[in-house]
């Protein structure tokens, strides 16, 4: 594939996106993506895991034009929450809401709420330019792995997606074990015997990714905000008319595309994700900045950097995603149970199979964050009179709406139950403090390891020298083995000078006595 068949695929997705029918799914998905994203404690991963059941039905392309702008909506809902709220939907907008809601109790929520929704369509736009750049070349390298390579980089997604996240490896650990057992129900491939199924038939094509995601994020939700319910709603700031002045503006600028610099190289990355980045993203705007007596007060940069870190970001995750059929975070987790659902799998021959509908969700892309944006900014006071409804009654509504996306997976009522066990689940992992990612990444990935590996050992006579296939598999265990040995490494490092330090000024004391 070179750059300009790219960019001639890339234009008919364009003319299949503005078709009329086609451009009024797209606004559709954008909308509902925004409304249920806004919602408190729903990030982008919980609100593409909830609307996903909305697609089943629609041929595939109109179904990924309306997925690309839910995936679009519910990234910029988590950002207003944040600001509004000063509560995030997920990790990586914590930053976001550490300026953005001192800004909104300023009387600023106006140009927070802007330079978030610029920022997201600026990092936004560019992010998806970049993987129309960078996926072709990613896909020619991923056809050249083996299977050894391709175990080598799924154990670094476990071994990164449990290092990095969450307050403890240990905890890391547990939620991705508890994933790869999810994973082991249903019909080896191998040996065709049944795993963990306890005797129930409908268990033995193994429990669907999108009850695991709904039941996971929306019922955990549920259940962990119904146990800590506040009776009077939450205090809403006024949003008044978004609307930037020039020295907003002026500041703003180089924040987005510094923040989109760090971003997407983030996302693209196995180990990457949007947390790293954001924070980054903070600390460069503090250290840049002419005002950094605003910060921790309500800097703009503080907004507008982060925010499009985390945009930018959430572009870089369809790279991996789309070219090797790695998900680097839940939300490209939720996508490729999309793919999934209509038999697609991505990986290095989805541009060649499914070639069309790749260069329709990438178009959508574009055209879904244009109409966010031109959405967002008139309407964001309607988006914080959604966030007066009363909690008991929103809840409810998730739940009901959960319930329903889940039983339109298989029509079974076991998916209903199972939806309530794996709702109690998530709420026990929110009570103990396990990240919820790691389960996620192991139910999607732990079986396509397990064949991966057993593939390597097959063609090896069982040796386990078959998990080593060459250059790349070297690499990607010399990377395993840095994530694993890095903070022994760090607090060496950092013991040693405290200690010649203190040392050093009990040797003066001395001294001067």
């Amino acid at each position: 594939m070179n750059t300009l068949d790219n960019l001639d695929n890339l234009m008919q997705g364009f003319a299949d996106v503005l078709a009329p029918m086609n451009l009024l799914l797209a606004l559709i998905g954008v909308v509902i993506g925004t409304a249920v994203g806004v919602l408190p404690g729903i990030g982008p991963a919980m609100t593409v895991a909830l609307l996903l059941p909305v697609t089943y039905g629609m041929e595939p392309v109109q179904a990924f034009i309306m997925f690309a702008g839910i995936f679009y909506g519910g990234m910029y809902g988590g950002s207003t929450t944040s600001i509004l709220l000063n509560t995030p939907g997920e990790s990586s907008s914590v930053v976001t809401a550490v300026e953005g809601n001192k800004m909104a109790k300023a009387g600023r929520a106006a140009q927070a709420l802007a330079t978030a929704a610029i920022g997201s369509f600026v990092a936004g736009t560019i992010g998806t330019l970049l993987l129309v750049l960078v996926t072709p070349f990613v896909v020619d390298f991923a056809v050249s792995l083996g299977a050894p390579d391709y175990f080598a980089l799924m154990l670094l997604s476990f071994v990164a997606v449990t290092s990095v996240l969450g307050a403890s490896r240990l905890r890391g650990l547990a939620s991705l074990l508890l994933g790869l057992t999810i994973g082991l129900v249903g019909i080896d491939a191998v040996s065709g015997q049944q795993r963990l199924t306890l005797g129930i038939p409908q268990l033995a094509d193994g429990i669907d990714v999108v009850v695991v995601a709904v039941g996971i994020f929306a019922v955990g939700e549920a259940l962990w905000v119904a146990a800590h319910l506040r009776r009077r709603p939450a205090e809403i700031v006024p949003v008044g008319r978004p609307w930037m002045g020039r020295d907003d503006w002026k500041r703003s600028w180089k924040p987005w595309l510094r923040g989109t610099a760090y971003g997407f190289p983030f996302g693209a990355l196995p180990a990457g994700g949007a947390e790293i980045p954001t924070f980054l993203s903070y600390a460069t705007e503090k250290r840049l900045s002419r005002h950094p007596e605003e910060f921790g007060k309500g800097a703009i940069e503080g907004v507008a950097g982060p925010e499009a870190a985390n945009n930018a970001s959430a572009a870089g995750t369809l790279v991996p995603m789309l070219a090797i059929g790695l998900p680097t975070n839940a939300t490209a987790a939720v996508m490729l149970a999309a793919f999934q659902s209509y038999g697609i799998q991505p990986g290095p021959l989805l541009f060649e199979r499914e070639a069309s509908l790749v260069w329709v969700l990438i178009a959508s892309l574009f055209v879904g964050n244009l109409l966010l944006l031109l959405l967002n900014l008139p309407l964001a006071p309607a988006w914080a009179g959604l966030l007066r409804i009363p909690r008991p009654y929103l809840y409810a509504g998730i739940l009901f709406f959960a319930s329903m996306g889940a039983y339109a997976v298989n029509a079974q009522p076991l998916d209903l139950f199972l939806l309530l066990l794996l709702g109690l689940l998530g709420f026990a992992m929110r009570r103990f403090g396990l990240p919820v990612l790691p389960l996620i990444i192991g139910v999607i990935l732990g079986p396509r390891a397990e064949l991966q590996g057993r593939r390597s050992l097959q063609l090896s006579g069982g040796e386990l020298s078959g998990l080593v296939g060459g250059p790349v598999s070297y690499t990607v265990y010399t990377v395993i083995g840095l994530v694993l040995v890095w903070p022994l490494l760090r607090r060496f490092a950092s013991g040693r000078p405290l200690s010649l330090i203190s040392r050093t000024s009990r040797a003066s004391r001395t001294s001067r006595k």
